[in-house]
Parts: structure tokens; C-alpha cells; sequence
């Protein structure tokens, strides 16, 4: 098994496309093809990171926040950054980075937050808009059936809890292929008619490339005719945190300290309790004070997340309980779906939780 394999198995998750534009996830040190012996997993990378790497024997080390984010004009270990990349090579230890693209998933940060409160019928909070894109093509149709199911198998059609959804309707194409052609259907240089169905369909932006390579292969015509339109819908499979209720409503106190003792917090920072119950969440893993309003709108009671700043408590207004429970704290269970992903696809294989504490931030 190679670096790249296991980077395969993460990006079918979490596609790179999903990340903000300021991110830098993916493998940022090391070589895709180097045969993996162990795999160590952390929410960050630090030297002592890398030296428990080196100790267990794992050449790659798969972290949510990434190693790298801004340009480095050079290495020469004058920060904690250029320090890990040259230790890093030196022991010859890849390093791949999840992270705005593992929060944007369905399934990702802040879902996994939504499963240690026990929410229920959980929705993304902010759903990515502008993330689909319309797919219209004219099969002949002989082969209407082969390319509707390779679309669909590529990721296309899907919405809701509905996939395999296209509109179809009948016509007749027409085209005349040069000397050079190699026409399906008629002969070259003559005009041809062909009775063909109109085949609408809806894809995640981000599977463009792979929805487009499977209608191309699938389709029996030389030159393939197709559409592609940009949709304003927004994705509601993918965007940044979560919203659920909990079973059973709970005071406030309560509730806070159910939050406490969830996430290991040392300390929770929490705006004036309202005297009112606790039943509807919004939760965000690291920063997610941009979506307070989201919070507010979809009449969440409460709203958990990390890195309030202090005007922005005020933001609340009365409306809502903002539970600030730490950056560290509100992901520190993104290992435990790097876990599920890898054990699930290569369930033999050495896949090891780092003991290292690399939360920055501590408690007295």
C-alpha cells in the first residue's frame, strides 16, 4: 500500500475541491508511491509528533490541520514549521493534512461533534451554495441506459434521499461528419438525423471531472455533445457545521455541562444563560463564529463551536446560548474518522492514535 492509496481512500470522503481557498490540505511532504509502514494520526503536527512517528515506525502521518499554510521562501529550521519539514524528510515520514474539506462533508467535523451529544436528525448548518452544477447531453437511444447508469455511478443525480434522478425527453439531433470522422451513425459528408433523448441530470461541482470522463466513456459517439450550467441551488450534502435536536430537552446548566464533560473541555466560555430549555443545536468544529446567524435563523438554542471573540459574545443578543468550548476541543474526535475511513479500507493494516497532546492552549 502506498501513500497515495491511502490519500485515495481520505479523498473519496472528503475531495480536495470541498476546501476553503486559504487551505492547503492534502499531502504536503513526502512521496506519493513511498510503500506505507504505519500511519500515526493527530489534529496537528509538531516535532513530537514526528518523533513518536518515527518511534512506532510510521512513515506517514495524517493530520486535520495542515502542516503548511502559507509560502515558504525557505528551510532552514528557523520556525516550528521549516523545523517539522526537515525532520520530517529526514526520517523519511510523508505527511497528509484533512481539513476544510473534512469539515465541509456531511459526515465530517462537526457531525462527529453531533454524535458525542447524541443529536438527532442532524442537517448542515450552512449548506455550500453555488456548489452544483446542471449536466444536459443527447445519447441515441441504443445507449441511453449505458450512459445514464455510468453518470449516475460517477456521483451524478443524486438528490436528497433520492440518486439515479435525470430528466429525459425525446428529439431528433442532427450533425454531418468531415472526411476525417468516424461517425456512430450516417455517413461522412452527408447530412444525418439521428432520434436521441435529452438526458438533464445534477452533480456536486467538485465530481465535474469524473462525471464528465464517465459520459465521454460511456457515450458511442466520436465527437460527444454536452452542457454544463452553473445552478445558484445550494448543496445541503456538504458546507460548514451542523444542526440537530437532542432527544430530550434540558436546562441550560445541565446542558453545559453535559458540553463539559463531552468534549474533555478544561473550561467551557458561555454568553448569559436565557432560562429557557435546551432541545435544538448548532455546532461547528475549530472556528465557526460566522455562523452564528445561521444558528439564529434556524432557531437553535444553542450554538457550540471554538474562538469567540469577546464583541462577538454580544452578537447573541438574547437570542441564543454561544458555548465557546476551545479550537482543539471541538475537533479533537477528527482523528476518530481518519480511523473508521482507513480501518474500514484496509482493516490489517497498522493505523495508530497519536498520545501526544497538541492542544496549544492550556488550563489553569
Amino acid at each position: 500500500m502506498q501513500v497515495t492509496d491511502v490519500a485515495s481512500v481520505l479523498e473519496q470522503f472528503a475531495p480536495l475541491q470541498l476546501q476553503e481557498s486559504y487551505d492547503n490540505a492534502g499531502l504536503c511532504v513526502g512521496n506519493p508511491i513511498t510503500e506505507v509502514t504505519g500511519i500515526l494520526l493527530t489534529i496537528d503536527i509538531t516535532e513530537e509528533i514526528l518523533d513518536e512517528a518515527a518511534a512506532k515506525k510510521c512513515n506517514l502521518v495524517i493530520s486535520h490541520h495542515p502542516l503548511i499554510f502559507s509560502g515558504i521562501k525557505h528551510i532552514i529550521g528557523q520556525n516550528s514549521v521549516e523545523k517539522c519539514i526537515i525532520k520530517a524528510i529526514q526520517n523519511n515520514i510523508a505527511v497528509y493534512s484533512a481539513h476544510t474539506n473534512i469539515d465541509s462533508v456531511f459526515d465530517g467535523v462537526s457531525h462527529k461533534m453531533c454524535e458525542k451529544l447524541s443529536l438527532q436528525n442532524c442537517s448542515i448548518l450552512s449548506p455550500l451554495k453555488r456548489g452544483l452544477k446542471k449536466l444536459v447531453t443527447f445519447v441515441p437511444i441504443s445507449h441511453v441506459e449505458q450512459v445514464r447508469e455510468a453518470i449516475f455511478k460517477s456521483g451524478a443525480g443524486n438528490i436528497g434521499n433520492y440518486d439515479n434522478c435525470s430528466f429525459n425527453v425525446k428529439g431528433n439531433g442532427t450533425f454531418r461528419g468531415n472526411e476525417e470522422s468516424k461517425p456512430f451513425a450516417g455517413e461522412k459528408g452527408k447530412n444525418h438525423i439521428e432520434e436521441e433523448i435529452r438526458i438533464e441530470t445534477i452533480f456536486p461541482e467538485y465530481l465535474q471531472y469524473k462525471v464528465i470522463k464517465a459520459l465521454i466513456d460511456a457515450h458511442p459517439y466520436e465527437e460527444v455533445p454536452y452542457d454544463i450550467y452553473p445552478l445558484d441551488n445550494t448543496f445541503d450534502k456538504a458546507g460548514m457545521g451542523m444542526i440537530g435536536v437532542l432527544p430530550e430537552e434540558k436546562k441550560e446548566k445541565s446542558f453545559l455541562s453535559l458540553v463539559k464533560s463531552s468534549f474533555s473541555a478544561g473550561c467551557i466560555r458561555h454568553t448569559r444563560l436565557l432560562n429557557k430549555p435546551v432541545k435544538k443545536v448548532a455546532v461547528c468544529g475549530g472556528s465557526g463564529s460566522s455562523l452564528l446567524n445561521d444558528a439564529i435563523l434556524l432557531g437553535a438554542d444553542a450554538f457550540i463551536t471554538g474562538d469567540f471573540k469577546y464583541h462577538q459574545f454580544f452578537q447573541a443578543e438574547n437570542k441564543i446560548l454561544i458555548i465557546d468550548i476551545g479550537h482543539f476541543e471541538s475537533e479533537q474526535f477528527t482523528k476518530e474518522i481518519f480511523y473508521n475511513l482507513l480501518i474500514k479500507k484496509f482493516p490489517n493494516f497498522a493505523v495508530h492514535f497519536s498520545s501526544v497532546n497538541t492542544n496549544p492552549i492550556n488550563y489553569l
